[in-house]
């Protein structure tokens, strides 16, 4: 077999709100954690033992005004893309390296009623308003008066 993948597909609920990051050429990115579970129940002492991974989420242009405004720390969604690694410096002066998801398709999975029952019971800040969600990928539709791309 020639060639190489990088593929990454994740099921987790978000940690935060979508953090987003404008630049001067018209361009953006959203950047925001979601967290995937795991659990079984240990040998020695019979209790359920949980471990959570925290994966970082990088969504650019359109696709990050969408889930700026749609997603809310704790929905759920589905993530595909790829692992990219990238080195930095801090304030300090220290190289950093952070590991990513680069997102190239996403599905929001929170039913839409609980959405709306989790906005009416935390208030929302006002977001952006992107257009309309045209560019989205393939599996996102706007059907009519409803505002949720599914």
């Amino acid at each position: 077999m020639s060639g190489t993948l990088n593929k990454v597909m994740l099921i987790g609920n978000l940690g935060d709100e979508v953090k987003m990051h404008y630049f001067d050429d018209k361009n953006c990115v959203g950047r925001f954690p979601i967290a995937t579970s795991e659990s079984y129940v240990s040998k020695q002492t019979n209790e359920r033992i949980t471990n959570t991974e925290w994966h970082n989420i990088v969504v650019r242009n359109k696709a990050a005004e969408i889930c700026e405004k749609y997603l809310s720390k704790g929905d759920k969604v589905y993530i595909e893309g790829r692992i990219k690694s990238r080195k930095w410096t801090d304030d300090k002066g220290m190289e950093r390296y952070s590991t990513e998801i680069q997102c190239d398709e996403f599905t929001f999975l929170t039913p839409k009623t609980d959405q709306q029952k989790s906005q009416q019971t935390q208030p929302q800040t006002p977001k952006a308003n992107p257009q309309t969600p045209t560019a989205a990928p393939n599996n996102m539709v706007n059907e009519g008066d409803d505002d949720l791309p599914f």
